[in-house]
């Protein structure tokens, strides 16, 4: 996938090459400001970076025995924490990626309030993860493969639904603002490449969709 020509090569190499670690900084991405002072291009060029490293965390779950799902969260231009599936390691059906992002993320700040954050994800983030992203008050959401059957915005509506936080205020944050089927397609194929029958299956049955 090549990326938006908005930075020099070495940059985009150093960035799209980072490791593991909170605080990650992607040191070639100017840092981002509020929406209303944000470049629609250097938010496209940046959501691609974060996806694409989004993509190889779900390579990397694949190789430690987990379904090809991951998660970043970023404010301002860093990287505050990635992850992947945990179900499989921890024995434990609620270790979603997302799950796991935003407890850390938790741990890190010291807040559960993550007003100005941005969540990625390869996947359509499911209710559970949709409820936690609405009470921890994710800005914006930005996930590839759309979740027909199993989907917190197109099957459940929770990322959207204005009712929760007008009810349940001191709970629940304002609709985050959603990107969905960024890479989607270079997402698909590290499904694909897990496996090919069990893909075809979810394809068939509408369970994920590349748009």
């Amino acid at each position: 996938m090549k990326l938006p020509a908005l930075f020099p090569q070495k940059q985009l190499t150093r960035i799209l090459g980072h490791g593991q670690g909170a605080f990650a900084t992607y040191a070639g991405l100017p840092r981002l400001p509020k929406r209303s002072a944000t470049s629609p291009v250097l938010e496209d060029a940046f959501d691609a970076a974060m996806m694409e490293r989004c993509i190889r965390l779900s390579e990397e779950a694949v190789r430690q025995g987990e379904y090809p799902f991951a998660a970043i969260i970023c404010r301002d231009g860093e990287v505050l924490v990635e992850a992947t599936n945990r179900v499989r390691r921890d024995q434990d059906v609620s270790r979603h990626a997302e799950i796991v992002a935003l407890s850390e993320a938790q741990r890190l700040l010291g807040s559960s309030n993550f007003d100005g954050c941005m969540l990625y994800s390869n996947v359509e983030p499911c209710p559970m993860c949709a409820f936690m992203v609405r009470e921890t008050r994710i800005r914006r959401v930005v996930f590839s493969l759309k979740s027909p059957i199993m989907g917190g915005l197109s099957r459940w509506d929770i990322l959207s639904d204005r009712g929760l936080s007008s009810r349940m205020p001191e709970l629940f944050g304002a609709s985050p603002e959603v990107a969905a089927g960024v890479l989607a397609q270079d997402a698909a194929k590290v499904w694909r490449r897990w496996n090919p029958i069990a893909w075809a299956v979810i394809r068939l049955r509408g369970i994920f969709s590349p748009f």
